[in-house]
């Protein structure tokens, strides 16, 4: 079948976007789902960091491919063997495929499956498959196993979670990246007690989700830092307790000074190993550190060794929030039922596939928090 997608062919290409238009419009073609395979036509497809890393460099992927990673859409076909999936049904993607029987996945963190980390890095869907094409020319790649900015997309089923029909799928798609990335490091990674405090650093898509995340936790007292005005009063909106412009003044003493000694736990997720730095020192003794945000490749981190022991510190990474996709984007979507995650208050706007360059331009400039492509 056809299918109209955003395709990017060449990664570093300059900014402004909007200008350069790295990510082309085209007409593709679309192969039948393949058995374990699904075909969804998607509902809402929203733009993240992680995207704009690939279209700048910073996260390499192999190209050509179609982008995007953080989607909802409806189920059209299905593929022999598809279980529990048919024609009709809502769908959240979880842009890592979850194999259920790698040494990781057998353990209980499947957010670090093996075999769904081996083909995103190979731009395949889980099954080994790549099902978009050009007459005549070479296959192209899916991104996460998503591939999110195309009118219809084909996905392993280990991508795809059933969802109730009655959420937007606007909102839905968010559910498959900031939400369960934000969220999850709250609550799986750092594993926040009621009446703790928690200092997030970043307040993109993800760190907003975590502001949510913490309150619904019950966290006391909440700390926002970024550079942006906006971002700073969207924070405190959500239930952010107090908010720090990383521009003016002491940073880490601003935190030491709101939390009495050090946030209980911080949370990174601006994707700097210079804010992660920041983090850490702003974290109190015996305290957590969780980073979320993806740096450069190249870039390393400097701490003081001695303080991991001799102030109990803990540093950890979190990786798609450390998640149960199957069990925790359900959740999650209940406690927006709920009004516990107000997650629509992240909705910045509702754009058209055509205006997607531009849109990674409002991303990038910290205009937008998540814009979401709708193709009908």
């Amino acid at each position: 079948m056809k299918t109209r997608a955003a395709v990017l062919y060449q990664m570093e290409q300059p900014p402004p976007y909007g200008v350069s238009r790295p990510l082309v419009i085209e007409d593709l073609e679309l192969d039948d789902p393949g058995p374990g395979e699904v075909l969804v036509e998607i509902g809402g497809a929203g733009l993240c960091h992680s995207d704009l890393s690939v279209i700048d460099g910073t996260r390499p992927r192999v190209m050509p491919m179609v982008l995007g990673h953080e989607a909802s859409g409806v189920v059209r076909a299905t593929g022999t063997g598809v279980r529990d999936l048919l024609p009709g049904d809502h769908v959240v993607f979880s842009f890592m495929p979850v194999c259920g029987h790698c040494l990781l996945c057998s353990t209980g963190r499947p957010a670090l499956c093996e075999n769904g980390a081996q083909a995103n890095t190979a731009g395949s869907l889980l099954t080994g498959a790549r099902r978009f094409s050009q007459p005549g020319r070479e296959r192209l790649h899916h991104h996460l196993g998503v591939s999110a900015f195309s009118q219809f997309t084909v996905a392993a089923q280990e991508s795809l979670i059933k969802i109730d029909p009655s959420v937007p799928l606007e909102i839905a798609a968010l559910f498959g990246c900031a939400v369960l990335t934000g969220v999850g490091a709250v609550v799986n990674t750092a594993r926040v007690e009621p009446g703790t405090s928690v200092a997030i650093f970043g307040l993109g898509g993800v760190g907003l989700s975590a502001v949510l995340g913490a309150r619904a936790a019950g966290a006391h007292p909440i700390v926002a830092v970024d550079l942006l005005p906006e971002k700073l009063d969207l924070a405190c909106q959500l239930g952010a307790n107090y908010a720090v412009n990383a521009s003016q003044g002491e940073v880490v003493e601003a935190i030491k000074d709101l939390t009495q000694g050090g946030a209980h736990y911080a949370i990174e997720c601006a994707g700097s190993e210079l804010v992660l730095l920041q983090a850490y020192q702003a974290t109190r003794r015996g305290g957590t550190t969780v980073t979320v945000g993806l740096p450069h490749p190249s870039r390393q981190l400097s701490i003081s060794a001695l303080s991991l022991v001799a102030e109990e510190r803990t540093l950890k990474g979190s990786y798609l929030g450390s998640a149960v996709p199957r069990r925790d984007i359900p959740r999650y979507i209940g406690l927006y039922q709920a009004g516990l995650l107000p997650v629509d208050r992240l909705l910045t706007r509702v754009i058209g596939l055509e205006d997607v360059n531009s849109a990674f331009d409002a991303l990038a400039s910290g205009a937008a928090v998540r814009q979401v492509i709708r193709f009908s």
